[in-house]
């Protein structure tokens, strides 16, 4: 993974330790931690969160901003990883099936994900 500008530590590390920080949020007080109050609106809100985070990913790539892009991007790290944590899918998940696809090239990876379906 890539490593960090600000401290050297792997971005993935960064992510792992996020994702330990939302799901130890997981029964915290709604009125007191946003990702806790995501949590108690269910995985309907977190999805649509995910989606509207995605919209505005898109916009801010096509308007060429790239500071809003990397803003918008990390709010849409944190809602996919607070909807990871609802649905049981831990880091480590996803970055084992990054590993899996390493080296493949992308169709053959959208042929087989088409002959899984």
């Amino acid at each position: 993974m890539a490593k960090s500008a600000k401290n050297g530590s792997t971005a993935n590390g960064c992510l792992d330790q996020l994702f330990q920080i939302i799901d130890g949020r997981r029964g915290a007080d709604p009125q007191q931690s946003y990702t806790a109050r995501l949590f108690s609106k269910g995985r309907l809100k977190m999805a649509k969160k995910v989606g509207e985070e995605a919209t505005e990913v898109v916009i801010a790539a096509l308007a060429e901003d790239k500071s809003r892009l990397a803003s918008e991007s990390a709010d849409l790290l944190y809602h996919l990883m607070v909807l990871w944590a609802a649905n049981g899918v831990q880091p480590a998940d996803v970055w084992a099936e990054l590993e899996r696809r390493e080296g493949m090239s992308g169709y053959a990876l959208k042929a087989a994900q088409n002959s899984d379906a």
